[in-house]
């Protein structure tokens, strides 16, 4: 059986991808170079810490990395910094001790050096966001803080639990309507200034809360960043209620389990994970999600990553084990190995009729043709899907529907062979030439043999007249002639 065989992993091409975050330990050419080796397909660069001088200089080195490698592609997501709400700074800039059961009194003055009955914070509305009985969390929910009263620009707390505060610590109000910018002045510099002439691909808008968020972003970058896509990450219980129409902008998803850890009960947070993976699916926007991974993970924790990985999330993101950890490479190595292990499990004929039925109706011809290749490629037990695409839409409907077979982009652009599909970039070529190179390219993987079927989609567009869906046959001199094919006035001239 499966469960036996202790080489089942290398038996197969993983299709979940993995999201590493790059610091310190991971930053150099030779060791970026090992966690693309290791399955690295995406490299986040954390805003919140660093300038554009330390992250420009990684991204050159991620940059001459990849260029080492044939036919490889890492897609480079920028992270912003996002609103943050902090506690203030501390006299002499010592931590303080605070003990269980004791007042203490926020002031919504920034510039308030705070001590042990007394702290500031950055966020002016506090006291009109709040009310009595409201709980407030301290440095990532480490200290609970219950809220006693509240005045003009103060707030007066009990003490839940003994902690030790460091200055500028994050805050955290459950539950509440936080009045701050979705964009701030440093994310705005970010992205003119780094995401737009650093090429970057993909931006994560951290704490978005509403569609208005989302829309804030791309207006940022305007029409020179429209090839880059946005993801928001869902943090926050206002974000989770605004679900639906944070989704119909966004180009994808990242559920932050933490944050939403601390806005949630915890017996809340896994359902609240499938209620955003199910819907990400359905709207066929990517969903990926932030796991933590030692070396040698606890069983407890493969299974974590493995029901992700069960439940429909399309990447998975290791952030400290990476971007500061010890061992950067086992880190990632490990969750390739447990990603494959779950996928080997998935019912992709259910899964695709799942998607299906939950697909709301009318569909555009581009989905129509992609969900119809899908089905096709489980009828015939094709072992590739080819997709030519120019935008990387087509492709990425294609993904919606879960395909068990290998799916190939074939595309000129730099930008979309990044977006998370394998890829073959080329430049010129007729319909043939372009299916004929995604077959050797795909033989060269390993991944299909002369006889096994292909299926293969192009001229997929939403106004598309002339969408074309086939079936054909790999073998040694190329491919033979179409078994199937459908599509109105489809031609295909195939050797």
């Amino acid at each position: 059986s499966q469960i036996l065989d202790r080489d089942f992993t290398r038996h197969r091409e993983r299709k979940t991808k993995i999201i590493c975050a790059i610091g310190p330990s991971c930053w150099s050419v030779d060791m970026l170079g090992k966690l693309l080796d290791a399955g690295m397909n995406v490299a986040r660069f954390n805003f919140s810490h660093g300038d554009h001088t330390v992250h420009g200089t990684a991204l050159a080195n991620l940059r001459a990395a990849v260029a080492q490698r044939e036919h490889c592609h890492c897609a480079v997501l920028l992270d912003t910094k996002g609103p943050e709400i902090r506690t203030g700074a501390l006299k002499h800039h010592r931590p303080i001790h605070l003990i269980a059961g004791q007042t203490l009194t926020i002031t919504t003055d920034g510039d308030f050096e705070g001590d042990t009955s007394r702290i500031g914070c950055n966020y002016p509305h506090l006291a009109t966001s709040v009310a009595p009985g409201s709980r407030i969390l301290c440095d990532d929910g480490t200290l609970q803080l219950d809220v006693t009263a509240c005045r003009s620009n103060e707030v007066d707390v009990k003490v839940l639990n003994s902690h030790v505060l460091e200055e500028r610590k994050s805050m955290s109000l459950p539950g509440a309507k936080i009045r701050i910018p979705g964009i701030t002045d440093k994310d705005k510099h970010d992205l003119v200034h780094f995401a737009l002439p650093y090429a970057v691909d993909i931006v994560s808008g951290s704490f978005v809360r509403s569609a208005a968020n989302v829309r804030a972003i791309r207006a940022c970058l305007g029409d020179a960043g429209k090839h880059i896509r946005i993801h928001a990450k869902i943090e926050s219980l206002e974000a989770l209620e605004n679900l639906d129409e944070i989704l119909a902008e966004a180009d994808g998803i990242h559920v932050s389990r933490g944050d939403l850890g601390m806005e949630l009960q915890p017996e809340q947070v896994f359902l609240a994970q499938k209620l955003i993976i199910r819907k990400a699916n359905i709207a066929g926007k990517p969903m990926l999600q932030s796991m933590t991974k030692c070396p040698t993970p606890t069983s407890a924790e493969c299974s974590d990553v493995a029901n992700a990985v069960l439940d429909g999330t399309d990447a998975v993101m290791l952030s400290a084990e990476t971007a500061k950890g010890e061992f950067p490479v086992q880190a990632v190595a490990t969750m390739s190995r447990i990603c494959i292990e779950a996928e080997g499990s998935l019912n992709y004929s259910r899964l695709y009729a799942k998607t299906r039925d939950a697909t709301p109706r009318p569909v555009s011809v581009c989905e129509a043709a992609s969900s119809s290749g899908v089905e096709m490629a489980l009828d015939v037990q094709a072992k590739l899907i080819v997709s030519l695409t120019d935008s990387g839409s087509s492709t990425l409907k294609i993904a919606k529907y879960r395909p068990e077979a290998f799916v190939v982009a074939v595309t000129a652009s730099a930008h979309v062979a990044r977006q998370g599909i394998s890829v073959l970039r080329a430049m010129t070529g007729g319909t043939d030439d372009l299916i004929l190179k995604a077959i050797e390219f795909a033989k060269s993987k390993g991944w299909i043999d002369d006889g096994d079927m292909v299926v293969v989609l192009h001229g997929l567009t939403e106004d598309a007249r002339t969408s074309v869906v086939k079936i054909i046959q790999a073998h040694a001199h190329g491919y033979a002639l179409p078994l199937h094919q459908k599509g109105p006035n489809a031609v295909s001239r195939l050797q």
